[in-house]
């Protein structure tokens, strides 16, 4: 997978939402953080895997919790892709 950088940050009244235009096998490669974080598919699909399984997601499928501490990652699985995720750093 080759890792990708936002295409979009937004810091709001203690939210980041990053959004990230992304290519076929374009994401974030599998890492973890303390905090949980809501990811989204709006363009295109992604897969996102996790230490309890895979999920893909579309603009209809409804957002994912990803849970603090579990590694994870997203890969977009068509060109086209925009996924986004947004947390509060710090939060558990």
């Amino acid at each position: 997978m080759t890792p990708l950088m936002p295409k979009h940050v937004v810091t709001y009244n203690g939210a980041v939402v990053n959004v990230y235009h992304a290519d076929k096998g374009e994401g974030l490669p599998r890492h973890a953080h303390t905090y949980a974080h809501l990811t989204m598919c709006n363009a295109g699909s992604c897969v996102v895997r996790k230490e309890k399984g895979a999920r893909v997601l579309t603009k209809n499928s409804m957002p994912l919790d990803l849970i603090g501490g579990e590694w994870h990652e997203i890969e977009a699985l068509e060109h086209g892709t925009v996924f986004v995720n947004v947390f509060a750093e710090g939060k558990v």
